[in-house]
């Protein structure tokens, strides 16, 4: 045999063995994070009353618990309406839990349980809602802070995001104590009243339960849902965030000579300003198959296409097209990467004015395994010798530690919204912020899933125009809480 039939027959080999192996580890391949429901051991679901928790919600939403960004323009007002609304409509609740507030409006309630030795479980729903856009209420089907209840859902704005969680939790509280339950283990609630902008009062509320050496089993906030229509798959997927980006706005300034725009020198600060800001997002960080983010793909592979289940049960061959696929979108690459977003400018004050200086606002969402440190290196390399300055606005908030898919607080959660869903659950990494980011030192398992089951064209409404949330969503998130809080603090 000549030497291109040895090549030739060396490399049939090279392919057949490639093969073999992708087939082997396609049938051994077992989807991490994989629950089931009946192993959980969950506590059975009592009835809803739909109408009054929707009618409920309403309520809460006419409260306009704004946060602007500018903390002058709150109304501190509508925060005292809800709490004393709260107190008043779950009076069962109220009497088992003690009530603490804490950063100004930021509410703690702690149900002691029987047993003090174990872990205590921290539920989060935040109070604030975003403002909505001017200009914009008449695009809305109902006015966005009057809480109509019509067409089968709650309207406006926090229906979701988050009054709807908050609510919910409550009614399923309330309903808890009126029954006659006496949790084992202690249930904590801790409602922020700014999470939408500054997270002040999570940050109290933290420092809080670290005062008091608690180690919770687990804590839960929102940050993913049900998707009806997974784009992986077409069907529904209940996604639980187990780790969230960072968060950390970068500044630029380019200092530079003011003057007349007449005569303007061979470098102008905004010009300066242009090539730096394009310098730092042209180095872009590499998108990774790794973390959350690909676990997610892992975990729903065996009930998508078989060629996905191949390429997930193979990412050492295939991570390089697992890559390129999943970032098709901007959502999908977000998961793989930290993001670079410039998002604000500033220059002069007057068109035929030179600005002294000229600034950027560059904002990034840093994923797990970078840090605001190794950001911070990445953008001045970038820049090299261009004369600008790089700073924070604030001190960045690092990406979070990722929670298990192994401890018992996962397959009690996991479980549940298996068992609600009837879907396939999936660990996912949530790219925007929630309260739970302080929260690393209190639990060493956070996690980020509230029970509704939307499409993904529905998320659009959240923190847009239209909010609301269908009734069927209503109840299914009572009877989540009720069976979480008679599930976990029964044990």
């Amino acid at each position: 045999m000549g030497v291109v039939g040895k090549v030739a027959l060396t490399a049939v080999g090279l392919v057949l063995v490639v093969a073999g192996v992708v087939a082997v580890r396609t049938a051994t391949f077992e989807a991490p994070a994989a629950v089931d429901p009946k192993a959980a051991n969950l506590a059975s679901a009592r009835p809803v009353d739909v109408a009054r928790a929707a009618a409920h919600l309403g309520e809460a939403v006419r409260f306009q618990t704004i946060s602007h960004q500018d903390p002058a323009e709150d109304q501190p007002a509508e925060w005292d309406k809800l709490h004393a609304w709260l107190q008043s409509t779950y009076p069962e609740a109220h009497k088992v839990m003690t009530r603490e507030v804490v950063a100004g409006h930021t509410l703690v309630y702690t149900w002691p349980g029987s047993n003090p030795a174990l872990p205590p479980i921290v539920l989060m729903a935040h109070q604030d809602v975003v403002p909505v856009t001017p200009g914009s209420e008449g695009s809305w089907s109902h006015p966005p802070f009057d809480g109509v209840v019509a067409g089968g859902s709650v309207w406006g704005r926090g229906a979701i995001d988050d009054k709807g969680s908050l609510v919910t939790l409550f009614e399923a509280l309330d309903g808890v104590a009126a029954s006659g339950f006496k949790p084992v283990r202690t249930v904590i609630v801790v409602s922020g009243h700014d999470e939408e902008v500054r997270g002040v009062g999570a940050r109290a509320a933290a420092a809080l339960l670290k005062s008091r050496n608690i180690k919770a089993q687990f804590v839960l906030d929102e940050g993913m849902v049900v998707v009806a229509d997974h784009p992986v798959t077409g069907q529904p997927a209940a996604i639980i965030g187990t780790a969230e980006k960072g968060y950390a706005t970068m500044k630029v300034v380019a200092p530079a000579v003011g003057g007349h725009s007449s005569a303007p020198p061979k470098d102008t600060g905004v010009a300066t300003l242009s090539r730096a800001v394009l310098a730092i997002t042209d180095k872009q960080f590499p998108m990774k198959f790794q973390g959350p983010g690909a676990d997610m793909l892992k975990a729903i592979a065996p009930h998508a296409k078989p060629v996905v289940k191949v390429f997930a049960a193979n990412t050492w061959l295939f991570s390089p097209l697992l890559v390129d696929v999943t970032a098709k979108t901007p959502a999908g690459a977000a998961m793989l990467h930290t993001t670079i977003a410039p998002t604000m400018l500033k220059g002069s004050p007057k068109e035929n004015v030179l600005p002294q200086d000229a600034t950027a606002w560059i904002n990034y969402r840093i994923a797990p395994g970078d840090t605001s440190t190794t950001v911070m290196a990445r953008a001045k390399d970038a820049v090299g010798d261009l004369p600008v300055q790089l700073s924070w606005t604030k001190t960045p908030d690092e990406p979070s530690a990722v929670s298990s898919t192994e401890s018992d607080a996962w397959k009690t959660i996991a479980g549940l919204a298996a068992d609600e869903s009837k879907a396939p659950v999936v660990p996912g990494l949530v790219t925007a912020g929630t309260d739970s980011r302080y929260m690393g030192g209190v639990a060493t398992d956070v996690y980020r899933f509230q029970p509704l089951v939307l499409k993904v064209e529905d998320t659009k409404m959240i923190h847009g125009t239209d909010e609301h949330v269908s009734l069927a969503n209503v109840e299914r998130m009572v009877r989540f809480y009720q069976r979480l809080v008679e599930t976990a603090a029964a044990r």
